[in-house]
């Protein structure tokens, strides 16, 4: 099957893309996991501003270890998704795009990214340091205290994920 290149500048094609499609990402990723996302709520509850811009954002599910001399990250394999569930629906809504992990994802959620024309892409679990071969850059931007679940801004070229929903609701989980 054909992989289609695809960068998170393009977010106004993304309804372009289909459940099953293989695409190469390129651009700019955000890196968050659990403990990153409470607190991410915890500046939205108090109106206080995020570490990034969050309209047209793409997040990956993702702990990266510290990187290895001469790379700018190490393992970066993906978490499972479900686990951020509570929070996707809110940050879907307030103009997250493109969501990257594994695993299946939960009704609301499915709805939220129908909603908002978003996507849900998968990565390849076990496959950590495949992941990080794609990272160009990586810079730790917010709650550095969390070690590997700090919120990172990654610059990523060719990273290789599959379309799991799409921005209709369609979703690889179903069929």
């Amino acid at each position: 099957m054909e992989r289609k290149s695809f960068h998170t500048a393009q977010i106004a094609q993304i309804a372009q893309l289909r459940a099953g499609d293989q695409i190469l990402l390129s651009g700019t990723v955000y890196t968050a996991r659990d403990a990153a996302h409470k607190r991410l709520f915890e500046l939205l509850d108090n109106a206080q501003p995020l570490p990034f811009e969050l309209n047209g954002a793409a997040i990956y599910y993702a702990g990266p270890t510290p990187a290895p001399a001469g790379r700018p990250i190490g393992s970066c394999g993906p978490t499972t998704s479900s686990r951020m569930d509570p929070f996707a629906p809110r940050l879907l809504d307030l103009g997250l795009k493109i969501m990257i992990g594994k695993g299946q994802r939960s009704p609301e959620v499915v709805e939220a990214i129908r909603r908002n024309g978003a996507v849900y892409l998968c990565a390849i679990g076990g496959a950590g340091a495949l992941a990080a071969q794609a990272v160009q850059s990586c810079e730790v931007i917010a709650f550095d205290d969390l070690g590997c679940e700090s919120v990172k801004k990654l610059a990523v070229k060719d990273f290789p994920l599959i379309v799991a929903i799409d921005a209709q609701g369609n979703s690889l989980f179903e069929r």
